[in-house]
């Protein structure tokens, strides 16, 4: 898989003994706080949760290994890669990149143009049309040589010489009727490449969106948590619910957890969801069950639409918190906008283009590229014996096709974003948001001062 190297061993052994400690801590806590009790078989549950929790929290961080890859920078394939990763579908997980400030001053470098004329043979799209372009170099070196031999050649010390089949007459089409159709062809090729960009563009927001309201998400669980009170201290519709409870912050830590691993969860199930099978189906497995507990693991693993699974266990574990409902409301807003980054990408995954409008620009292209050598005899009689219409041939066929290529292979956008990068950060955010959970809350005559300080003199 291309996600972040993991190395968990050494940090799991090394948290042997304070997980330990953790458990056995628990075990001796009395009851919760809360408007829900927890039974003693309940309580060893919630004690494997909150060890396989705290353990699992390193999964998101990156290998420290210099020069090693993520998800974040695939970069192009080495030179020991497979071949047939170096083209076609094994080369679309090296486009799945995202930029740093470093990536963007080289991207604007002012040798920009000389590095990428470089890797005009090796470029992937290039090879991709490979066939295509071997197709319409073939039609010109026929109409070439054809033409040589039933109309005469000029050799090399420029003397000319009689064609050697006689009888018979050159193949040519007039230049006009290509001339009259490249502005169509032309704007098929803009609008086929428009439309393709923007379902890539649409794809990145939607987990632009992901990446957004999971820290919304869980910034507000972290702060509200406990608190069931108006920021003006009045109580909502009459709670009888205390203000402020007390927080046993072991209950808090396992109940946050669970709020930051399910919206991992989600976003991990949604990437599974969206990838090819053969490509993340165990490495999916192998990630869900490192994190969640067995019976979580399985439940999500079992379930026909993953993500909506995941999506259900998000919102057990937001009631779960001891909150006001209001607040769990808008917690839950989150969770609304992430069935629509998931339904929309569905749609962008099982609706392509419509197949009559990219059918009939490839057949548009094919074609105006495969008769155009055709009508390129005449307009190149200057050259010697014509032959810069093979150059021009090879050269418009690679452009054009490409152009092609390019809208083709941004049409399905998520086997090319980084999806695992995505993945992982959104895990590491939330685990950092949620052991925030505390801070500035405990010591009230501070928050009591700050608030005294900003409010205006009356």
């Amino acid at each position: 898989m291309w996600a972040a190297a993991l190395d968990l061993g050494p940090i799991r052994a090394g948290r042997a003994l304070l997980l330990d400690c953790c458990a056995l801590r628990w075990l001796s806590l009395s009851p919760f706080p809360c408007s829900h009790k927890i039974g003693t078989g309940v309580k060893m549950k919630v004690t494997a949760v909150l060890v396989a929790t705290l353990t699992g929290v390193a999964a998101f961080a990156p290998s420290a290994k210099p020069g090693a890859r993520t998800a974040l920078s695939m970069g192009p394939p080495t030179e020991g890669a497979p071949a047939v990763e170096m083209s076609g579908e094994g080369s679309r997980k090296y486009r799945r990149t995202v930029y740093t400030h470093d990536n963007w001053v080289q991207h604007r470098s002012s040798d920009r143009f000389g590095k990428n004329l470089k890797t005009l043979f090796s470029s992937g799209i290039y090879k991709n049309i490979g066939n295509e372009i071997f197709a319409t170099c073939a039609i010109a070196t026929f109409v070439w040589s054809w033409n040589l031999l039933t109309g005469g050649y000029q050799d090399f010390s420029g003397v000319m010489h009689d064609p050697i089949l006689t009888g018979i007459t050159q193949v040519g089409l007039p230049l006009t009727p290509f001339t009259i159709l490249s502005p169509s062809l032309g704007l098929l090729l803009v609008f086929r490449t428009n439309a393709s960009y923007g379902r890539w563009d649409e794809a990145r927001k939607f987990w632009g969106l992901n990446i957004n309201h999971t820290r919304d998400l869980n910034r507000m669980a972290t702060a509200w948590y406990g608190n069931q009170s108006d920021f003006d201290g009045t109580e909502f519709m009459g709670s009888q619910s205390p203000l402020k409870q007390a927080v046993n912050t072991a209950e808090r830590q396992y109940l946050l957890g669970q709020v930051s691993l399910m919206t991992w969860a989600f976003v991990r199930s949604m990437k599974r969801h969206l990838s090819p099978v053969d490509e993340d189906e165990e490495a999916f497995k192998e990630e869900i069950k490192s994190r969640l507990t067995p019976e979580q693991a399985q439940n999500i693993i079992d379930a026909a639409h993953r993500p909506n699974r995941a999506l259900y266990d998000l919102s057990v574990a937001i009631e779960n918190l001891p909150m006001h409902f209001v607040r769990k409301n808008e917690i839950n807003k989150n969770l609304s906008i992430f069935e629509d980054t998931l339904g929309g990408s569905e749609r962008l995954l099982t609706s392509p283009v419509p197949l009559f409008y990219s059918r009939h620009t490839a057949r548009f292209l094919s074609s105006w590229l495969l008769l155009l050598p055709f009508a390129l005899w005449e307009p190149f009689a200057n050259s010697w014996n014509h032959i810069d219409m093979l150059f021009s041939t090879a050269f418009t066929s690679i452009m054009l096709f490409g152009i092609e290529e390019l809208a083709t292979q941004l049409e399905e956008p998520f086997t090319i974003l980084p999806m695992q990068g995505f993945c992982d950060k959104i895990g590491a955010n939330c685990d950092e948001i949620v052991s925030w959970a505390g801070e500035g809350l405990e010591d009230e005559a501070v928050v009591a001062a700050n608030m005294k300080e900003m409010a205006p003199s009356r």
